[in-house]
């Protein structure tokens, strides 16, 4: 039978192995730091990553990655719309999440960066069928897409465009399903009483709107450049 050490034993401080050396190792680390190296990356998205540097994106944090992961398993979902395909940081990262025979249907009006996410998928081990990818502005292809049909819907794209998104999420979203928005924190610049450009007083719109909607349950998650999500009731 194993002993345990009595209160007055001396026990041996456990040393931190693996990642959480990375995470504990200098106590001056921000939050936020703390939260993208709580979950490690692989070299599919590492690949995926260095792509996006390459033509000038900027993908979602691996906390930002790592909570979208975790909220599509939340919500067992099988359907995913994901508005702005990037390289497919992202996506890997809600396939992960989603059930093994879920399909995630990303737009995106660049098709360069969609067959960066092809490959970037398949090197994750997706199969070609887990993911539907569709060219064009996000305007113009959600309203194809099916009422209610999505478990969850995240978008990524232009700024300018949140509040359209958020319409037509509330259209595509089933009962229960759930909507996310990156970014809201525009660098901090949501929150600053100064001057501020269209985009950063349309995301002050989206997040009162969001707030304030009778049909959502909300929360604004403090990872990367913040993560505004709501269920719909």
């Amino acid at each position: 039978m194993r002993r345990f050490p009595a209160p007055t034993d001396t026990v041996t401080p456990r040393q931190p192995r693996g990642q959480e050396r990375v995470i504990t190792g200098n106590r001056q680390t921000s939050w936020a730091a703390f939260a993208d190296a709580f979950v490690a990356e692989d070299e599919a998205l590492r690949w995926a990553r260095d792509r996006a540097h390459e033509v000038g994106l900027r993908s979602v944090t691996p906390g930002t990655g790592a909570a979208l992961r975790m909220l599509a398993a939340t919500v067992d979902a099988k359907a995913v719309a994901e508005i702005g395909t990037g390289t497919g940081v992202s996506g890997i990262h809600l396939l992960h999440g989603m059930r093994p025979d879920g399909v995630l249907t990303t737009v995106d009006p660049e098709p360069e960066r969609q067959q960066f996410a092809r490959q970037a998928f398949r090197a994750a081990g997706f199969a070609s069928n887990r993911a539907r990818f569709i060219p064009g502005r996000a305007l113009d292809v959600l309203p194809r897409l099916a009422d209610a049909g999505y478990d969850l819907v995240f978008c990524d794209g232009d700024r300018l465009e949140s509040l359209d998104y958020l319409a037509e999420s509330l259209r595509l979203l089933r009962p229960g399903g759930l909507v996310a928005f990156e970014g809201v924190f525009a660098d901090g610049r949501t929150v600053d009483s100064g001057p501020q450009p269209a985009e950063v007083s349309r995301l002050r719109e989206l997040l009162r709107a969001v707030r304030e909607s009778q049909e959502l349950v909300p929360s604004l998650l403090p990872v990367g450049d913040g993560l505004l999500c709501a269920v719909k009731r």
